[in-house]
């Protein structure tokens, strides 16, 4: 008998509501909102982001969550991994008694017919879609819109001959997800290059050719089973982890055809190489409106909301810091102080932990005008007790 699978919610929206506006919802970032994103208090100015926090798959997601614990009061409900990056609202499902099986001693082989899982708004491989299907285990799929189309995208290369080539990381769950669609169709390939340095190597590879055994070692881990760069590399198909920074997505898909174009030339393209723009809609208008906060307005610093394992606010963080001094914090307790802060060094890897690092003397003195913004995963509650938290640290308030 098939599992049970819900994808359109679980007819509790209106039991969780109230919930959800509890838990994530900010007065003072509605305040900031209807005055033009803009906060003056005492020497501090903040200029918020038009576009920030979380996003319509996120909202989704974690709503889901919260109707499944109201829908399933006495099972076992299980999350096969963070249900986004933040971890604020990973805090707050454990603390409802919503089980992580990425956490210490859970184990997924454990499960059956009585225990409910949430496959998270990344998606989950399709080997782990077919072992939860197979224990009979109700499952409640909150995949995003923006990711299933591009696995839609990366299904059709495989059935028509071409090598998926992923924009994206190794490890992150999307990714792992999207590459997994392109194998299950006989002949599949995928391919994935972190950034445009990787980009050019295979890039290299497609024009000249090279040493296959080199090519393999430097990037074991990320192909598909049997991948061979001399076969599979003549028609290819280019995608992207949906929250990769965008205008590198779009150049590593430009650097793929023309290699393409240099190795086969220009009227054999049609039939060899294919290109797609995935970046979601959120993803690239957070981006967008970050850049027009730093055009619009002379800034001190920014500060970054978001967690550390989030590769969306980790290129905000990027962006950012290309132009004006810029903190990725996780959470408000990281403004430790007026001299002390607690942050993510920027540009580094998001596949394995980073450690924190502490800044001193971070915040000038004098007038203060500070850029804000945070990742798709950012609840508004956490955005405006980082705005409390500035202007506390600022001498603008004295209640924290």
């Amino acid at each position: 008998m098939p599992p049970i699978v819900f994808r359109k919610g679980l007819d509790m929206k209106a039991a969780v509501a109230a919930d959800l506006a509890t838990a994530y919802h900010s007065a003072l970032v509605d305040d900031v909102r209807e005055h033009g994103f803009v906060r003056q208090n005492g020497r501090l100015t903040v200029h918020l982001a038009r576009e920030f926090g979380f996003c319509y798959g996120v909202d989704r997601a974690v709503d889901y969550a919260y109707q499944t614990r109201k829908r399933f009061p006495h099972q076992r409900v299980f999350l096969t991994g963070e249900i986004i990056h933040n971890p604020d609202v990973n805090a707050r499902l454990r603390a409802q008694g919503i089980r992580f099986l990425s956490d210490p001693g859970e184990e997924s082989a454990a499960l059956g017919a009585d225990d409910v899982v949430i496959l998270p708004a990344f998606g989950v491989s399709i080997g782990e879609m077919a072992q939860l299907s197979s224990q009979g285990c109700t499952l409640v799929d909150t995949t995003c819109g923006s990711v299933l189309n591009v696995w839609k995208n990366v299904k059709r290369y495989a059935q028509d001959g071409f090598t998926s080539v992923i924009h994206g990381k190794v490890h992150h769950e999307e990714t792992r997800a999207t590459a997994s669609q392109a194998t299950q169709y006989p002949g599949g390939h995928f391919l994935i290059v972190r950034d445009e340095e990787e980009a050019e190597l295979v890039c290299a590879f497609i024009r000249r050719g090279g040493d296959r055994a080199a090519f393999l070692e430097r990037f074991g881990g990320a192909m598909s089973p049997g991948f061979d760069p001399v076969e599979h590399l003549q028609r290819i198909g280019c995608a992207n982890q949906t929250t990769m920074l965008m205008t590198e997505s779009l150049k590593i898909g430009e650097m793929f055809g023309r290699a393409m174009a240099e190795r086969y030339g220009e009227g054999e393209l049609p039939q060899r190489f294919r290109a797609f723009d995935t970046i979601c809609s959120a993803t690239q208008e957070r981006q967008d409106a970050v850049v027009a906060l730093l055009d619009a307005h002379p800034l001190d610093l920014v500060v970054v909301i978001g967690g550390y394992n989030s590769s969306n606010t980790c290129n905000l963080a990027r962006i950012c810091a290309a132009r004006v001094p810029t903190f990725h914090i996780a959470e408000p307790d990281c403004l430790v102080s007026g001299d002390e802060i607690r942050h993510r060094p920027i540009g580094q890897p998001t596949g394995a932990p980073v450690p924190e690092r502490a800044n001193r003397g971070w915040l000038p003195s004098g007038p203060l005008t500070v850029g804000l913004t945070a990742g798709a995963s950012t609840p508004n509650s956490v955005v405006g007790q980082v705005i409390e938290r500035l202007e506390f640290l600022a001498g603008s308030r004295t209640d924290h």
